[in-house]
């Protein structure tokens, strides 16, 4: 090898970077001992961004685009090195490529239940995951405050950080918002939009965006799922005694299609009867009970439909008939006045109505023109 071949390897003439993962964050340009030549090509791919390190300290940040490296493109560079008057000569800097692309599909969910006041069913503890994506929104921001010098940075360093971010913020957001446990399912877009509030500016301090948050499911114990089960086989069922009928119905059923265990199935129908007897008899027995404990009570008189008044050509009501008086005695309710009611086809004469009629007996009708 001669003298040039030795001095050209010793020297990087391209910078560039090709992900061949779907979780790298940030990648250090490997380049061991070597130097940076002025005027090598820089690289930077859709998605990506490129940071320049100078002994600890951020400098210039290139977005994408293909690039010469000269001191007029790396002003921050070259005043952190004291190129006061151009440089050519080869350089050491660090060299971090940053994926600005969206990672998609990272999971969250809560490592134990959280303990909430439901206004139907009182403290309950709830489960709830999901997933959200991700992006580098900040280049600068994200290596100070999250990379470091790590040389290679991938999404599973940083989801736990992320993941109890959003789990703090879903606990506060849905005990603050008193949604009823059974309707929480009806409001899992509104809640990922309301945590995507809450978070994104705690993210930024990151560097980051939350372009996409989904709640995928919010769980109670195995045990109140049971409750809520049987509450509902209840529901279902509906009337006690006629299901007790229909069951013994499909014994019956059974009991004919097997000729040769009718001794057997002729037990079973009769342990059966029995016992929608003894239910039949307990229901029949307590709902004596009930109607002689408490006394017959007298059915509630009937109701007159109330009546609407047209007054100065506005209608007015509905009225009982004990709130017609004050109107009759002002005036406004007189033997002309269209009242309309349930039942009636169009608006009639007050006088006309039979109902109306007693209000009119002890009143005099109007004076006869003089």
């Amino acid at each position: 090898m001669g003298l040039f071949d030795k001095l050209r390897g010793e020297l990087i003439d391209i910078i560039e970077w090709t992900d061949p993962t779907n979780n790298t964050m940030v990648y250090r340009f490997n380049r061991l001992d070597n130097e940076i030549k002025m005027g090598a090509k820089l690289t930077v791919r859709e998605g990506q961004m490129a940071a320049f390190v100078n002994k600890g300290q951020l400098a210039d940040v290139f977005q994408p685009g293909m690039y010469t490296l000269q001191t007029d493109n790396m002003p921050i560079l070259s005043t952190l090195m004291g190129w006061k008057y151009g440089f050519h000569s080869p350089f050491k800097a660090e060299v971090y490529f940053i994926s600005t692309r969206q990672f998609t599909d990272l999971k969250w969910g809560t490592k134990h239940p959280i303990t909430l006041r439901d206004p139907e069913f009182g403290p309950v503890r709830l489960r709830a995951f999901g997933t959200y994506a991700v992006r580098v929104s900040d280049a600068g921001k994200f290596i100070r405050q999250i990379v470091g010098t790590d040389g290679h940075f991938t999404t599973e360093e940083v989801t736990d950080q992320l993941r109890n971010m959003i789990i703090s913020r879903f606990a506060d957001i849905v005990g603050e918002s008193k949604i009823p446990v059974l309707d929480l399912a009806a409001n899992y877009d509104e809640l990922g939009q309301f945590i995507t509030g809450k978070i994104d500016p705690e993210f930024a301090d990151y560097g980051i965006d939350v372009t996409k948050m989904l709640v995928e499911n919010i769980s109670l114990p195995e045990e109140v799922e049971k409750a809520l089960d049987k509450r509902a086989s209840m529901g279902v069922i509906g009337d006690l005694h006629k299901y007790t009928q229909f069951q013994t119905a499909n014994a019956m059923e059974e009991a004919a299609k097997n000729p040769g265990g009718m001794a057997a199935g002729g037990m079973g129908m009769g342990m059966g009867f029995a016992m929608a007897n003894q239910m039949g008899s307990a229901m029949g027995a307590g709902q004596a009970a009930q109607s002689q404990q408490a006394p017959a009570a007298p059915p509630p008189l009937p109701q007159k439909n109330p009546f609407y008044l047209a007054i100065n050509g506005q209608q007015h009501g509905p009225f009982e008939m004990e709130a017609l008086k004050p109107y009759l005695q002002n005036g406004q309710l007189t033997r002309d006045t269209l009242v309309w009611c349930q039942g009636m086809a169009n608006w009639t004469p007050a006088s006309q109505v039979g109902d109306l009629a007693s209000l009119f007996g002890s009143t005099p009708p109007p004076l006869p023109p003089q």
